[in-house]
């Protein structure tokens, strides 16, 4: 999917104080109230919170073709509220194109009529970047998905089964490209069997484009001063074909997990499961959950800028706006050690200028990067940086063992971890998925098994075509008293701002320093190695501008009696990560990855490389939803470039 700056709403209103938008010449909502709207035409109109009441629905999903001030997400989040005894979980997507910024959202909900759940949206309000934006509310059974961007870009790119749709962009006539034929077409592949549809508008294009596209319309009484209303049922003279990506739901009333690898894919996986109502059991070869990379004191979360904003820059942009919250979470909730509230990246190649201009380009907006002169970037990180930065205010650095602690305490019972656990191989018969040790005994079964076990995927699949390799890496850090000995100008009192390049440096709350890390692609030595210390300290001084020769950064490394340890990433040949189904064997080549025949119920969660504390949150929450088959968090575009089948 091409991408194009989001460009934000401005809140105005006309004389009769109803929000207003310059820009399509339209209100917002009639005289009578958003939310009157939003109970006659949308709600009662589909046939809610009736249906939630009947008890079908373990989740129920519904998708609107404009978010606007967001009235008709708190109406129906509020109605939802009275039923979830009977409906557990709601998933809501949403598209705007212009969508308002937090300030001007905030005034426009100041006398709403819920202010605890407008209270809610505003605190998790995201940078309006382009991107579909995952906020989760009551204890993650409401989720709402926010496609910023145009509609008509987002409704082929959607992975979902809706059961309702709330079509609610401005008047065909002000706004018609959001009420052509393939919009409605679109929705059609989205749509269940027997889905419904609502809108405000009576428009005979409207209800024509319905029609041809496989739903039965009608007309009925409108409120507030409209005559009449459009409602439908998805009603086609033919099963259509279910969208491919869904193909890959493990469907059954059994809604339980296998998890193979307990660092921070795994116990992200069974965080994501637990959120969309899975249980799962996690097994580790070791005693405790993130024993292997993960294990490190601490290591950075962070997004990237890229001039073309291609498939690379829009997935860790994901990843990093995912992480964040997760992170965030993690430390405000779960007392993990660590600190979400910026990174500077430092940036080689352009001058401030060009990174200014590269922003405005994108459209990239502040709360998600800032471009720093050195002079800046020097005063924000409290080190002497001689190079402009990239400020990512929603990065920082967090310890990876408590965020794997913190995934499997909020998935709480629906999580079992069990260490000391090595699997030796795995079958399947009869629906389900078996681990089994080396002495033929079973160490668990479920209907769906995942591997997130590093490299050791491969072993169990006997599958090699990901180019799946080893990078060994060695952290370096010292205590308070021996930064001295570095002799780099690094603090040591006072607050420093984690900073990236070739390498990474930050400060730990106890007062040590930590930088490095080396990268050997093959090197499986696992000892701390003093020439690796020395590689660090170079390292940490060409981040710093204070380059030196191999002895003397030999000498200072023993001088400051440097602590290390040693952890292996697992990356692929085109560094992006492994999420999603199996490919069966002998599937073939297809021109498009998505319609590689899967073996069913088997997914990996692998090739995080050095990123795995930034792919982590959104790994876990995207294989959940190919395994339960709930809305997917990640654009079809970007699923193809971490499906297993690309290789």
């Amino acid at each position: 999917m091409k991408t194009a700056p989001i460009q934000a709403a401005t809140l105005s209103f006309n004389e009769q104080g109803v929000p207003w938008s310059e820009a399509f010449g339209d209100v917002y909502h009639p005289q009578a109230g958003a939310f009157a709207q939003a109970q006659h035409v949308f709600l009662a109109g589909n046939g809610l919170p009736d249906r939630w009441s009947e008890g079908a629905h373990q989740r129920f999903v519904i998708l609107e073709t404009g978010f606007g001030l967001g009235n008709n997400f708190l109406a129906t989040w509020q109605a939802w509220r009275q039923c979830l005894v009977s409906c557990p979980a709601l998933d809501f997507i949403s598209i705007e194109r212009n969508p308002f910024t937090r300030a001007d959202l905030q005034r426009a909900h100041a006398h709403s009529p819920c202010p605890e759940l407008a209270s809610a949206l505003l605190e998790q309000w995201p940078p309006l970047t382009h991107n579909l934006h995952s906020l989760r509310f009551d204890n993650a059974q409401v989720r709402l998905l926010l496609a910023f961007g145009d509609a008509l870009a987002w409704l082929p790119e959607l992975v979902a089964s809706v059961d309702t749709f709330y079509l609610d962009g401005f008047a065909p006539a002000r706004n018609p490209e959001l009420w052509q034929e393939r919009v409605f077409k679109t929705l059609a592949r989205l749509a269940k069997p027997g889905a419904t549809v609502a809108t405000w508008s009576a428009a005979r294009t409207v209800r024509d484009g319905l029609s041809s596209a496989g739903f039965e319309v009608r007309k009925t009484p409108g409120t507030g001063g409209k005559r009449d209303i459009t409602l439908a049922r998805f009603a086609p003279r033919f099963t259509p074909r279910p969208p491919s990506r869904c193909a890959t739901a493990v469907t059954g009333g059994d809604q339980r997990a296998l998890i193979i690898g307990a660092g921070l894919a795994g116990c992200a996986t069974a965080w994501g499961l637990a959120q969309v109502g899975w249980h799962s059991k996690v097994l580790d070869s070791a005693a405790q959950p993130a024993s292997g990379a993960s294990g490190n004191p601490a290591g950075l979360f962070h997004g990237i800028v890229n001039g073309q904003d291609g498939a690379h820059s829009r997935l860790y942009r994901a990843a990093a706006l995912s992480a964040h919250n997760a992170i965030r979470q993690a430390i405000d909730h779960h007392g993990v050690h660590g600190h979400a509230q910026g990174l500077l990246r430092l940036e080689t190649r352009r001058s401030e200028a060009e990174m200014q201009a590269l922003l405005h380009t994108l459209g990239l907006p502040s709360d998600y990067v800032q471009a720093l002169s050195p002079q800046a970037a020097t005063a924000a990180s409290g080190l002497p940086l001689s190079c402009p930065a990239w400020l990512f205010p929603g990065g920082g650095w967090v310890d990876p063992s408590g965020l794997c602690q913190a995934y499997l305490a909020q998935a709480g019972e629906r999580v079992q971890f069990q260490g000391q656990s090595p699997v030796a191989s795995i079958s399947h018969e009869a629906g389900l998925w078996t681990a089994w040790d080396a002495q033929g005994g079973v160490l668990g079964s479920a209907p769906a098994l995942v591997l997130a076990n590093a490299g050791d995927a491969q072993r169990l699949l006997g599958w090699h075509a990901a180019g799946l390799k080893p990078v060994r890496g060695q952290l370096s850090w010292c205590e308070d008293d021996a930064l001295a000995a570095l002799g780099l100008g690094w603090p040591t009192e006072g607050h420093v701002l984690p900073v990236a390049g070739t390498g990474y440096c930050l400060r730990l709350p106890n007062g040590q320093g930590l930088f490095g890390a080396t990268s050997q692609e093959g090197d499986m030595e696992p000892p701390v190695r003093e020439a690796d210390h020395a590689l660090n300290v170079m390292q940490l001084a060409r981040l710093l501008g204070q380059p030196m020769q191999d002895i003397e950064a030999t000498d200072r490394a023993r001088q400051a009696a440097l602590q290390g340890r040693v952890g292996w990433r697992w990356a692929t040949a085109d560094k992006l990560p492994l999420w999603g189904g199996v490919p069966a064997p002998g599937a073939g080549q297809h021109e498009r990855v998505r319609q590689v025949e899967r073996v069913p119920g088997l997914f990996v969660c692998t090739g995080l490389g050095s990123r795995g504390i930034t792919w982590s949150a959104l790994a876990g929450e995207v294989v959940a939803a190919l395994i339960s088959g709930a809305p997917c968090p990640l654009e079809s575009s970007l699923l193809d470039a971490v499906d297993p089948a690309r290789f």
